[in-house]
């Protein structure tokens, strides 16, 4: 079976590796244009594209998936099959190209979580379990008929990141054992359910990754190892009157009763703790705008934070 394997970040790469380790026949990489990163903004390229150079495999990189230019290099691959990981909505004039259809990795136990940001919204809504699926794609986002599935804990302490990369290793042995079934004829897609309403994982952004300081405990903890590594939970510090935006990375939840306002902020030689309305939360790592990214005692030692701030 020839296939086409569709895909940009380092998650990614460990299903393409996989597929190959495997033996199966990747004819095709096709993967995000170079971008320009950096401070010198030099132009670089995906980890898909740098596993299919590896490899020695051809590399596609479209600005348009329409454009006739890469339609028509997509046919000459002569793929039997699509496989797409972490990688942009598809036309149906790509994804209903080859015989066998086009099939995606997606990061959850689907039709829970569909959309940008599974893992996040995962963890940050104090789920203990999540998974991988495999699905044939169709013209919706995360709709299409369901192959097989994978659970997997999300331990209580757990950041997106590291469910990221345990996430990784699991969808990319679902991959290979996708595959295998299709070629053998063993599967049976089962459609999606849609009689009821599911947990979606909408796109992050400025609104839905600021902290909400009157929230449970729990909520605010949850939110910071859901947005850790990235993009990263954030709020705004009032010190002496001046508005300074830091990002929060790592927090402890510490259930207490106090009668100061939400939001206050309470600091000693060594920690800095918020005031909310059942306890603490104490910052443990944060990074303050224009600084780099410390613990808190570290912070405190070059940073005075006068007694009447508080965060909003």
């Amino acid at each position: 079976m020839r296939i086409v394997f569709m895909g940009t970040p380092e998650f990614a790469v460990a299903s393409l590796e996989a597929l190959i380790e495997a033996g199966q026949e990747v004819v095709g990489v096709v993967t995000a244009p170079d971008r320009p990163a950096g401070r010198g903004r030099k132009l670089k390229a995906s980890a898909v594209k740098e596993a299919g150079l590896k490899h020695q495999i051809p590399v596609l990189q479209p600005l348009k998936l329409k454009s006739p230019e890469f339609l028509e290099s997509l046919r000459e691959l002569k793929a039997d099959l699509f496989v797409v990981v972490a990688f942009r909505m598809l036309p149906e004039v790509v994804w209903s190209m080859p015989e066998f259809g086009t099939f995606n990795l997606h990061g959850s136990l689907l039709p829970e979580y569909r959309g940008a940001a599974p893992i996040h919204w995962a963890v940050i809504n104090g789920e203990t379990e999540t998974g991988v699926t495999t699905f044939f794609i169709d013209e919706k986002i995360d709709t299409g008929a369901i192959i097989a599935s994978k659970p997997m804990a999300i331990g209580a302490d757990e950041t997106t990141g590291e469910v990221h990369d345990r996430m990784m290793q699991l969808g990319a042995s679902l991959v290979v054992e996708t595959v295998t079934a299709i070629q053998s004829g063993e599967i049976k897609a089962q459609p999606q359910p849609k009689d009821r309403s599911f947990k979606p994982a909408p796109k992050l952004h400025a609104e839905n990754t600021r902290i909400d300081w009157s929230l449970p405990g729990q909520n605010i903890y949850n939110k910071v190892r859901g947005l850790n590594p990235f993009p990263a939970a954030w709020t705004e510090f009032v010190l002496q009157g001046e508005v300074v935006s830091a990002k929060i990375y790592k927090v402890a939840f510490e259930p207490a009763e106090h009668n100061l306002k939400i939001g206050s902020l309470v600091c000693d030689k060594k920690s800095i703790r918020v005031a909310i309305e059942n306890g603490w939360i104490n910052l443990l790592e944060l990074k303050l705008s224009g600084k780099r990214k410390m613990n808190a005692s570290d912070l405190l030692n070059g940073f005075s934070i006068p007694s009447d701030s508080n965060v909003q």
